[in-house]
C-alpha cells in the first residue's frame, strides 16, 4: 500500500492550509450552485396525483402538510426489489438510515416525504423493523399517469422538489428541481465522514494511491441490521449467528 509522506507537525499544518484554500473554493462553488437552483424556472404539475398514506388516500397537494415546499424522494421499497419482503433496496435503505428529526426542515416551511410502490402494510412493517420515522406514501397510478413515471423515478431513485403557490383556482403546484444519481448523496452523511478519512470511501471509482483498499459501490453496502460486526472472529463452522445469516 503506497501511503502518503510522513512529515513533522509543522509541515502537516502547511499541507492542511494549502488544502483548505481548495476547500474554500469548493464551498463557494457549492453556494453559487445553490443560488442557481433558487433561480431555476418553475413548471406547473397537477396537484391530484394519488397516494396511500398511514391515514388513508391523499393527493400531491396534501403531501405538503400545509407547508410551502415539498421534497419527495422515490425509494425502491417495492415488491421484487432485493430482499423483499424483508427489506427493500439496499441503497435506498442506507439513505433512509440518515434521515433524522425533520423538525428543522419543517421550521423552514418544507416537508420531506418518501414514496414507493409498496402497500402501506409492507412499508409500515419495514419502517418498524428498520427504525425509520419518515413520512412514507404509496404511489397510486391513474388513467392519466403515475407519479414515478411522470417525474423520472420509475426505474431509478431520485428526488423532486415542489412548491405550492397561490393561483386563481387555489394553490398551484410547481416542480422546481430534480436530482438523481450521485446528487442524492446529499442525504448520506456517511459519505461525508468517509471523505474526511485517509482511506476515503474505499470504492473502486475513487482516485486513491496504489494499494488502497477498494471495493465496488453497492458490494459492501448492506441493510444496517445485516452487517457482520467488525469484531466477529468466530468461524462460520462454529455457528456465529451473523455468519449463519
Amino acid at each position: 500500500m503506497d501511503i502518503p509522506a510522513i512529515v513533522p507537525p509543522a509541515d502537516w499544518e502547511t499541507a492542511l492550509a494549502e488544502l483548505l484554500v481548495k476547500e474554500k473554493e469548493l464551498t463557494r462553488a457549492r453556494d453559487a450552485m445553490a443560488a442557481m437552483r433558487r433561480r431555476m424556472p418553475w413548471t406547473p404539475v397537477r396537484a391530484d396525483y394519488l397516494f396511500d398514506g398511514p391515514d388513508g388516500r391523499v393527493n400531491l397537494l396534501d403531501l405538503f402538510a400545509g407547508r410551502r415546499q415539498l421534497i419527495v424522494y422515490r425509494a425502491f421499497m417495492d415488491p421484487g426489489v432485493d430482499d423483499w419482503p424483508e427489506h427493500g433496496c439496499v441503497g435506498c435503505s442506507l439513505m433512509a438510515d440518515h434521515i433524522g428529526n425533520l423538525a428543522h426542515l419543517n421550521a423552514r416551511d418544507t416537508t420531506l416525504v418518501y414514496a414507493s410502490r409498496a402497500q402501506q402494510r409492507d412499508l409500515t412493517r419495514i419502517k418498524e423493523r428498520m427504525g425509520w420515522k419518515i413520512p412514507w406514501y404509496t404511489m397510486l397510478p391513474d388513467e392519466r399517469g403515475a407519479f414515478d413515471v411522470d417525474f423520472g423515478v420509475d426505474e431509478y431513485h431520485g428526488t423532486n422538489a415542489f412548491i405550492r403557490w397561490p393561483g386563481e383556482g387555489g394553490d398551484q403546484v410547481y416542480r422546481t428541481y430534480f436530482i438523481n444519481n450521485r446528487g442524492d448523496e446529499a442525504f448520506v452523511n456517511t459519505w461525508s465522514f468517509l471523505d474526511m478519512t485517509a482511506l476515503g470511501r474505499q470504492e473502486t471509482w475513487e482516485d486513491s494511491p496504489d494499494g488502497y483498499p477498494q471495493s465496488a459501490p453497492y458490494q459492501w453496502w448492506n441493510w444496517h441490521d445485516a452487517y457482520v460486526p467488525n469484531d466477529c472472529l468466530t468461524p462460520q463452522s462454529l455457528g456465529c449467528a451473523h455468519c449463519a445469516d
